[in-house]
């Protein structure tokens, strides 16, 4: 394609935005495409795949470009070696392609370069899981993200969904391992289309999909689903359920659940209560309430970083290990909502054992009255983004 110097600029100054004034790319790009609403969507998805590109493999291009803050360059880097022609440019007159692409090749025996993670989240990696299986991961999670739906069977079928989106050239194909997951053939905005403001699907990937259903919830149930955030597993709660029952839907923070009831009242989920948590009074006045629990848990996000490249630039180690204690807590305090021979659900979005089976166990040593039914971890290389989830029982 030619290149347009306000495109090359805008992606430049995205990266800017998200590794000098530390904003998420997916807002980053939010707001410059507000500022140029006159692109069509072959410019925005030149910047679009720029940014996420080049903020995935941060490390290698700034390493290319040697200067870690010179986003014009690390652009020209970029184009460099996605064999993009470089146009003959005043900004471009010091771009030795020969050089880029000699340096490019000589760093691929250097993983945690090539890979473009962090050192020390590299060697966190390899001491959690092996190098073999650490690098298979990695080598997965440095691919764009596939796009998933999840039909909302309390309007539609996912076959019904999949002949709809047909007639509008959008092309699906069935996800084997889930009852109502599809994937787009191509990556499409979906969030424009009329069936989306019409609640007949909801962008879900198809691991976070298998969660819900891992909890097994059913009609007529008290299900509490504690993490809930902005609710994209309490909707698909809610229609597994088919709307009988209750969906208690809580969180720590007001604003998400906020825009939970805006997105229950599109999909026609009349049976999820939101509930803002206010400390232990909060938890305590559900005591032996529940009939299954679902705590998807703060964590790392390492599960999601094809989703979310910029978040391994984010992380730190004291973080993580906060973020743990926080697990622990969470499991050990909000377990108490659950009735007798009830079961709850702990997930995580992190392929880290620590976050994980190491989590359940320590719960477990701890609370002699709950009991591991299964576990199941969902790895990127299998082509979602990657989960954990373990099935606990409260015995009677």
């Amino acid at each position: 394609m030619k290149l347009y110097k306000n495109l090359v600029n805008s992606v430049a100054l995205t990266l800017q935005e998200v590794f000098t004034k530390h904003r998420h790319a997916d807002k980053a790009l939010e707001k410059v495409f507000k500022q140029n609403p006159q692109w069509g969507s072959r410019d925005r998805r030149f910047v679009a795949e720029g940014v996420y590109d080049i903020v995935r493999n941060h490390r290698l291009y700034a390493d290319l470009a040697e200067s870690p803050n010179n986003f014009w360059f690390i652009t020209a880097v970029w184009l460099v070696v996605n064999k993009i022609e470089i146009p003959d440019w005043q900004e471009f007159k010091h771009v030795d392609v020969d050089y880029i692409l000699s340096r490019h090749e000589s760093l691929k025996t250097n993983l945690p370069v090539f890979e473009s993670f962090p050192d020390w989240l590299w060697e966190l990696g390899v001491k959690e899981l092996g190098a073999e299986l650490w690098e298979k991961e990695v080598l997965s999670m440095n691919k764009q993200a596939p796009v998933f739906l999840r039909a909302n069977t309390l309007k539609t079928t996912r076959h019904q969904l999949a002949e709809a989106l047909a007639k509008d050239k959008i092309e699906t194909t069935e996800v084997a391992e889930n009852t109502s997951a599809l994937q787009l053939s191509k990556r499409e905005n979906v969030f424009q289309n009329k069936l989306f403001k019409e609640g007949w699907f909801e962008v879900q990937d198809a691991g976070s999909q298998q969660i819900g259903e891992f909890l097994d919830p059913k009609p007529n149930e008290l299900i509490v689903d504690a993490c809930a955030g902005a609710g994209g597993k309490s909707l698909q709660l809610a229609a597994i359920m088919k709307n009988k029952g209750k969906v208690l839907s809580m969180d720590v923070e007001g604003w998400k659940l906020d825009e939970l009831k805006k997105r229950a009242k599109r999909a026609g989920a009349f049976n999820i209560e939101t509930r803002v948590i206010e400390g232990d009074k909060t938890i305590d006045a559900l005591e032996g309430k529940a009939d299954k629990l679902l705590l998807d848990v703060p964590c790392s996000g390492l599960g999601v970083l094809k989703r979310n490249p910029d978040a391994k630039w984010k992380l730190n180690a004291a973080g993580i290990e906060e973020t743990k204690k926080t697990q622990q807590e969470i499991i050990s305090t909000y377990s108490k909502m659950l009735k007798p021979n009830g079961s709850l659900v702990y997930s995580t979005c992190s392929i880290l054992p620590s976050e994980n089976q190491e989590q359940v166990k320590t719960f477990l040593s701890t609370h002699a009255d709950f009991e591991l039914i299964t576990e199941k971890t969902l790895w990127p290389s299998q082509g979602t983004d990657g989960f954990y989830m373990a099935l606990i029982k409260r015995k009677s």
